[in-house]
Order: C-alpha cells, then structure tokens, then sequence
C-alpha cells in the first residue's frame, strides 16, 4: 500500500537515478556501505515513522506539552517514538565511526529523516537539534566536550538545543546581553534570559545540552563580541555520571499554532533557583576560542536552516499525497461538457482545475525535495574532496543555496498545503482532516532559522557578494553546464533550457546593476523579492536536471516527473519576469512609506 507520508519511488528516483548516491561508496569515507545498507536504513526509516511517528501526530498536536510550574508533561507516545529512533541508532547515523556514529552520507540520512519530518515534525524537532548540536561539537569542541557531551549526544542519551534569540533582541544577535562570568577553574558563570529554545526543557532523556551564545565581559559590541558556552541542565562529572542541577530555569512555555508537540521554551540561566556548587549561575564551558561564537553557531545554524528546509518539503509533501488520495476518492460534479444531468458524478481528480492544484503541489513538493536531496549531496562531496581548493569551491556553491534551501520549501511547501486544503473543500479546514494541522505545522518555516527577509538579506547582501561574487558565479556555471547537457537533446528539453538561460542572464543582469547603482538603501530592500526570484531559477534549474533523468525512461512515474517539470517553466518561472523589472527599477516604494500613513 502506497504511504502517504513521502514517495519512496520519488526517493529512490533522486537518490540512484540522478544523485548517483552509490557512487559515494567508492570513497573510503563510505566503502563499508552499499545501496542495501542505504536501502535497509530507508525501509527502517519508513517503518520506524508510519509505526512510531505518524501514530501520535494528532494527539501530540492536541495535547501539546504543558508546564505546572515544576514540571513538563508530555504525551507518553513522544518519547516511546524517540526511544525507537534512538535503539535503532538513527541518532548518530551520519556522523563518524570514531563519535559512535554509522557514517551513512548525508544524502541518505536526509532522506532518511524527510520520513520523520512528514510523520510528525514535533517530535522529530528532538533528534533534528541533538543531531545538529553535536555536530557543531564535533566540529568545534574540545577532545574533553566532544567525550562528554557530544558522544552522550550521538547515542541519543542527553538531547541538545541551541540558545541564540533574547526577548528584547530577537534575531538581532548583536544586542544580546546574557553574559558569561569567567571563574577561576576555567568555566564560566552565565546569567541571562533566551526566547524560543525548542526543546528546551523535557524528560525525554538523561540530560539536555544547550549551546548558548553568551558575551563575556568587556567583549566588542556587537556580533564580534559574541562567544558560545556548552551549558547541560545537569553538570557531568569526570567520570561521565550525572551530577548537580545547573542553574537553567524554565520561566514558561510558548504556545504555537504548529509544531506544538516540541517544547518552546523561556529559559532562565543564572536566577539562583538552582546553586550548583553552592552559587548561583549557569555553569558554562567555552567552544572554541572567545568572540567567535556566532561563526560556531553558524555551523549549527546552517545545518538546521536546511533541516527546516526538508522539514516544510515534508510536510508538503505529505499534505500533497493525501490530496491526491482524496481527489481520486472524493466523487463530486461532472465533466464540463457533459450533458446528462443525471449522469454519475465523477471523482474531483478528473476536474481541471483539481489537477491544476495537484500538479502546482507536485511541481513545489518534488521541486523541493530534489533541491535538499542536492544540497546533502554536496556536503557529501565536501566532505570527500580531495583536496582543499575543491572542498572550498563547493561549501560556496552551498553557501548561496542554504537561505534558498531554507526559504523556498517554506514559502512554496507551505502554498502546497494551502492547495492540499482546498482540494479537500469543507473538509480541508476541519481536524478532523490532516491537511489543516499540516499547513499550521508548516507556517512556523518561514520563521524558524531566520525570518525570509533575514535569508532575503543574507543571499544578497552577504552570499552573492563574498569573495567577489564567486558563489553566484559558481551557480550561474551549474546551471549553464545542465543548460548545455538539456541543449544536446532534441526537442522539448532544449527549449526549456533556452528558456531557462534567458532567465539566469536575466538574474545575472539585475544583479549587476543592483550594486553598480550605489543605492545599498534601494538594491536591498526588496532582498525578499531577489530570494523569491532567485529560488524560481534554482528550482526551475533542478527540475531540468530531473527532466534530464528522466529522459528515454518510460511509464507514468517519468511521465508525471516530466508533467511536473513543464508545469513549473509554463507557469511558475514566468513569475520572475516582474519581480527581476521591480528589481531593475531600484524601486524606493517601501523606502518612502512613512509610519504615520499605515
């Protein structure tokens, strides 16, 4: 029976036929693999989230976590699920042999964890910031950090979170003020307040770390000044055993319209409700060196940028096969030039404007899934490159996809499960129907990790400028060597490859003149409309690619792959033309409105 959750067909396409994923197992990072072992931990995947997930996605939403003012509650099937991912070491699957992990390629645990996302994102937050924060210490921290928390992290004992935003600073990380008090033993005493910490407080395991950006002291103003602490809610001792309750309070819980299976916390450190070693403040322990927490955290960050990413794709996708199954079920009408008013309805699937919004759900959903599936995929060949030169040149063809990656599923997954809500008519909006929690859980995407202006200004203000432009540069060749491949063949593919070139020269043009104008003001104000322009073409650009795959391949999977395709470029890449002209014009429209005129 075909699940609803994702398309294993879909993955299998994107994994074997177009990523060539197998060809990894050539390097001796990957050897001990092989496409049965990525197979079997797919099938596990599906197993562990249809049986383990997707059972309690409804009562998660509905009987969200609640907090007495000493204790979090949470429905015993959230860390029955948990237990199930953690025993069947999906924990650690990416990471190396040496931290305990499998060493799968990223390509493969992604879609691995597409699995848990579309069964139930809630709970799937939990290993997707364990599985992110120990990376960062992996990557950052001491032999000592990396032994005690980060191994506890990879085995699923102790979880792990990340602790950026402030009440008073938001995403504004340069104003915040938590503050971290050096002591004489070489660890730190942290006071302050953090808003928005997802899995913040829980009984899900042995012990939560936080990585909390902090500043100490007499630290630059600003960003420069921003050093990151490993905090554990309970202090680990030498010899790895738990000890003493840190001082990190839980003030309150944060009651979201989506993803309300996940804990969003307030979080106290350094109040005094708890005096480890008889005083009050957060126990703290420095990553890295001091002043260059905000470039670790990045690490973190970008990982989970791209995990928001697959995360809105799921929930698209997801949302978009259970739209199809009720299209085909649901029996309403009759064909518009039919005659015969007594004639059977039919099922809504055959009506055309029922298939324009499965088709538009099908081009964003597998648009996207292809889009992350990518991404994995080069952090695969940067991790394997054999030499630095080319391990740069890929981290900054990533650098520019990552607020793509992050924001177009947001927005364009999202509009699918808008769509999948009004395939299902009156029945969409009612819980008694998964598509409407589906759109709620996904709304909270265009926010998580950085609103879409915040990506809007990092893709144009910081990603196509660095090192001169070389990471859209990079892009504009990747796309121009799948324009040459599509210009080889005869026909339709090379028409979209026209079509495609002409927008990209476009992009290239318009970019150009943003920053010839010398009007930053201008050029960056509509950022989020660069973003969304932007996006289209990468999308529009992967879609060739999987056109490309699918060419001399018969039967209705390639036959719907490439239905898909041709919908994107005849009605959504269209859409770029007016936002490149406002680009072009330096519009000063949103410059010039006033706020006494709202």
């Amino acid at each position: 029976m075909r699940s609803t959750l994702l398309s294993r067909r879909d993955l299998d396409f994107l994994l074997y036929e177009w990523l060539d994923v197998e060809a990894l197992t050539d390097d001796p990072r990957y050897q001990e693999h092989s496409r049965d072992t990525f197979d079997a931990v797919l099938d596990l995947s599906e197993q562990l989230a249809t049986r383990h997930f997707a059972t309690h996605n409804k009562k998660g939403d509905e009987q969200e976590p609640s907090f007495d003012g000493t204790r979090v509650t949470i429905i015993p099937e959230a860390k029955q699920a948990l237990d199930a991912f953690v025993k069947a070491d999906l924990m650690g699957a990416g990471m190396a042999y040496e931290a305990g992990g499998l060493q799968l390629p990223a390509t493969v645990t992604g879609a691995c964890f597409a699995w848990f996302q579309a069964a139930n994102v809630g709970t799937a937050a939990y290993p997707m910031l364990t599985i992110g924060n120990a990376n960062l210490l992996l990557a950052h921290g001491t032999p000592e950090q990396i032994e005690t928390y980060a191994k506890p992290l990879v085995a699923g004992r102790f979880f792990g979170t990340m602790c950026l935003s402030e009440p008073q600073a938001g995403s504004s990380l340069g104003d915040i003020v938590t503050r971290a008090e050096a002591q004489p033993d070489g660890s730190y005493r942290l006071f302050g307040n953090k808003m928005w910490i997802s899995g913040g407080e829980h009984d899900l395991a042995e012990n939560i770390v936080h990585l909390v950006l902090a500043k100490i002291p007499g630290a630059p103003e600003g960003t420069k000044g921003i050093s990151l602490f490993v905090v554990p809610k309970l202090l680990v001792e030498s010899d790895g055993s738990l000890g003493e309750r840190n001082d990190v309070t839980l003030a309150g819980l944060n009651h979201k319209m989506g993803y309300r299976g996940t804990t969003n916390t307030v979080l106290n450190f350094g109040d005094g409700t708890h005096t480890p070693g008889g005083a009050a403040g957060a126990v703290g322990y420095l990553v890295g060196e001091a002043d260059k927490g905000l470039s670790y955290m990045f690490h973190m960050m970008n990982e989970a940028r791209i995990g928001v990413g697959l995360g809105a794709t799921a929930l698209g996708y997801t949302g978009y096969l259970k739209s199809v199954d009720y299209a085909r079920l649901r029996e309403q009408g009759r064909p518009v030039t039919a005659k015969d008013p007594a004639a059977k309805p039919v099922p809504i699937i055959e009506h055309a404007d029922v298939k324009r919004m499965l088709l538009a759900q099908k081009s964003y959903v597998e648009g996207a899934l292809a889009l992350e599936m990518f991404c994995m995929r080069m952090v695969d060949e940067q991790r394997i490159a054999e030499t630095v030169a080319a391990r740069n040149r890929i981290g900054l063809l990533l650098d520019i996809l990552t607020p793509i990656a992050k924001s177009w599923p947001s927005q364009w997954c999202l509009e699918a499960n808008n769509l999948a809500i009004q395939v299902h008519g009156g029945y969409g909006y009612t819980r008694e129907y998964d598509v409407e929690q589906h759109y709620r859980d996904n709304r909270l995407n265009p926010i998580h990790e950085g609103t879409h202006g915040i990506q809007g200004l990092d893709l144009l203000g910081r990603k196509v400028t660095q090192q001169g432009g070389i990471s859209l540069r990079l892009l504009s060749e990747s796309i121009g060597r799948t324009i040459a491949d599509a210009e080889e063949t005869s026909g339709e593919l090379a028409e979209l490859a026209e079509q495609l070139g002409e927008v990209l020269g476009r992009v290239g043009t318009v970019t150009a003149g943003l920053f010839a104008s010398g009007d930053v003001e201008a050029a960056m104000a509509n950022s989020s409309v660069y973003l969304e322009a932007v996006g289209h073409v990468v999308v529009a650009w992967i879609w060739l690619e999987q056109m490309l795959a699918c060419e001399g391949k018969t039967g209705d999977f390639y036959d719907g792959k490439r239905q898909a395709g041709r919908y994107f470029f005849r009605y959504e890449l269209p859409k770029t033309g007016p936002q490149l002209a406002l680009l072009a014009s330096l519009d000063r429209t949103t410059l010039e409105m006033r706020d006494a005129w709202f």
